[in-house]
């Protein structure tokens, strides 16, 4: 018998490869898959005719991709899978596209990104393609406007829930939801922002007997595609776990769901263009006393609220390999050097916003200035957390819990901002 067509995730992408929508059905596949796929795309000779099959041997993926109308419709699949039956997917879900949009655009998926999951999760069942009749799913999900209005799918259509099993209990109910948002900066020699990004997530941890019905409530930061309160920042790549009822979430930004059991990711989310003020920021001046020693004066300075604190700073300051006898003076916190990483790590505790600290490090080498050229344009990289807070101002207005035995759950959210590439060139 031939191998059945399995779709592990679905991407499509504009004509610059930027992504606009994304749906992973069986996590088996790294969110790496994406930058894969460009590079493979980008790196291939435009003279000749593309093949739209492209087999990574390194991660053992299969991506089969079609194209129209500006758009890449994209799917991955690590098994020995059916590739025409992926085609004829792919052809068919461009056609439902079609059929529901009119002329398929980049717009057109952006305005419709809630519309386009719910027909995903008819289309497709743990990453095994199912019907694909325009016809048949326009009886069941309904558009006007841009709004979903979805009636009363048949059983035969529509499975029961995938994601939870019945007949689970927990001694004590409770629900743990963490809002953590991760910061990538890159910050040239000149001081001037290269590349600001913020990726956010919002994770759960679930022990809830029954079968639970929650609803989240988010502030009105959330704003979708273009359509935000700041014109700097735009919330992209928004991804949900397949428990989420769509359509609420559109109309008002409720978050409904019947969540799995345990640790799960409910959504993540992306700002890019952030115009906003590093949280940390560093300055870092090298003075050349003689030809073999060198002085670095580090300053850091926390650029938020006094009412927030940072955490678990880590400093890594590049050196030559053949550094001796470092002289170190800081005003907080303590300065290590580390041979095998070549690097000075400088460790802050902690640090209010607001606050700056400075930092004195006098390096000797037994090599003179001349053999010292190659060292350049080192790369100044910092960790840090700051708790209680998010960048993109994100907040949960309720979470709420009923299940038809009647308990009462407890909630509790968390919030979090982490630095993740968070880089300055020297």
């Amino acid at each position: 018998m031939p191998s059945p067509a399995i779709c592990s995730s679905l991407h499509i992408l504009n004509e610059n490869y930027k992504v606009l929508l994304s749906r992973d059905w069986r996590g088996d596949v790294s969110d790496s898959c994406i930058q894969r796929f460009v590079s493979q795309m980008k790196g291939s000779d435009n003279d000749q005719p593309s093949i739209p099959i492209i087999r990574d041997t390194e991660t053992k993926t299969t991506y089969v991709y079609i194209k129209g109308n500006g758009l890449y419709f994209m799917c991955t699949s690590k098994f020995d899978t059916n590739i025409l039956a992926l085609f004829t997917f792919l052809h068919d879900l461009l056609n439902i596209f079609i059929a529901y949009f009119g002329d398929l655009e980049e717009e057109s998926i952006l305005d419709n990104f809630v519309v386009i999951y719910e027909l995903l999760d008819e289309v497709i069942d743990n990453g095994y393609p199912q019907f694909t009749e325009a016809s048949i799913l326009g009886e069941y999900i309904k558009t006007d406007a841009h709004k979903l209005v979805k009636v009363k799918t048949p059983s035969v259509i529509t499975d029961a829930i995938s994601w939870r099993s019945e007949g689970i209990k927990h001694k004590k109910n409770e629900i743990f939801l963490d809002v953590i948002e991760q910061c990538d900066l890159m910050i040239s020699s000149k001081g001037a922002i290269v590349n600001a990004e913020v990726r956010g997530s919002l994770k759960l941890r679930t022990l809830l007997s029954g079968m639970p019905e929650c609803k989240l409530g988010l502030n009105d930061r959330l704003k979708l595609g273009s359509e935000h309160n700041y014109p700097n920042i735009v919330f992209e790549d928004m991804k949900f776990h397949q428990c989420v009822k769509l359509s609420e979430f559109h109309e008002d930004k409720t978050i409904s769901f019947i969540p799995p059991d345990g640790i799960f990711e409910l959504m993540s989310y992306r700002l890019t263009n952030v115009n906003v003020d590093p949280l940390i920021w560093c300055e870092m001046k090298v003075e050349e006393s003689s030809a073999t020693r060198i002085e670095y004066v580090i300053k850091i300075t926390s650029q938020f609220k006094e009412k927030h604190t940072a955490n678990n700073i880590v400093i890594k300051i590049p050196v030559r390999s053949d550094v001796i006898s470092p002289e170190i003076k800081c005003e907080a916190g303590s300065i290590t050097y580390s041979p095998e990483l070549e690097s000075m790590i400088w460790i802050i505790k902690s640090l209010p916003g607001g606050r700056a600290e400075c930092a004195r490090i006098k390096l000797s080498f037994p090599s003179i200035a001349e053999e010292r050229k190659t060292f350049t344009s080192p790369i100044l990289s910092v960790n840090f957390e700051i708790p209680y807070f998010t960048i993109s101002g994100v907040q949960v207005r309720y979470l709420k819990v009923s299940e038809k035995s009647g308990y009462q759950a407890l909630p509790w959210v968390r919030y979090t901002t982490k630095s993740g590439s968070y880089n300055f060139r020297i």
